[in-house]
């Protein structure tokens, strides 16, 4: 009798070789099958824990549009999607209409920075909350539900923190109030920058409302602004 590695095998009467041979690779075969089957369903497990933890974050808060009956009872869809995602890739697997408004910029005199239209991740934001496409437009879907109230930034961005600038150390020093970026990608810790430029996203996550109006920081005795603003 042949062992391999815990199984025993039975030679054939007439000790035909091959016989044994072919026998032992049956017993691999089935061991790697084995093997390769626990091996996908770990990574299926981490694929769901991941997505769990992804929309976890969102649930519940003003960005989340499962329960609104809006042809969907997903999170992530109304903004991303796995297929076919729109060709302005404003942000990751875009799915969400995008806005095409023109917008009144910031301007001050004492304002060293040079806005520029909305672009990127600050037009994502924008293509909500400006007002000209229905939060419920996303894929192949029209929608009729326009944002309302405080969260309407509309299309004069005026009053608003300016964004798309370049903020690096040139700006910095030129202005002589703001803290020198540490990189392209951040000023400080948990203050992003998206090669180079301040976006609506440096300061809120839109995937995390922890700390209210989906800020990255507290701003308790202004300790958000004070991340960029020396005074």
């Amino acid at each position: 009798m042949l062992a391999y590695k815990g199984f025993n095998i039975h030679p054939h009467p007439l000790k035909d070789e091959g016989r044994r041979k072919e026998e032992i690779e049956k017993v691999k075969s089935s061991k790697l099958l084995f093997i390769g089957a626990g091996l996908l369903l770990a990574g299926a497990m981490v694929i769901l824990l991941s997505v769990g933890k992804a929309d976890a974050g969102i649930a519940g808060t003003p960005h989340d549009f499962s329960g609104r009956l809006w042809g969907s009872n997903e999170i992530c869809i109304f903004c991303h999607t796995p297929h076919n995602a729109a060709a302005t890739q404003l942000a990751p697997l875009w799915n969400h209409g995008s806005t095409a408004a023109t917008f009144t910029l910031y301007s001050s005199s004492s304002l060293q920075a040079i806005p520029g239209q909305p672009a990127g991740y600050s037009k994502a934001c924008l293509s909500c909350h400006d007002g000209t496409v229905a939060i419920d437009t996303y894929g192949t879907r029209t929608g009729n539900n326009m944002i309302t109230g405080s969260a309407l930034i509309g299309t004069d961005l005026g009053n608003d923190h300016p964004v798309s600038f370049t903020y690096d150390g040139t700006l910095a020093t030129a202005d002589g109030g703001l803290v020198t970026p540490a990189s392209a990608t951040q000023v400080v810790a948990g203050i992003p920058l998206f090669a180079s430029k301040l976006e609506c996203s440096s300061c809120h996550s839109v995937h995390e409302n922890a700390k209210g109006h989906f800020l990255r920081d507290t701003n308790a005795a202004s300790a958000l602004c004070l991340k960029c603003h020396v005074k």
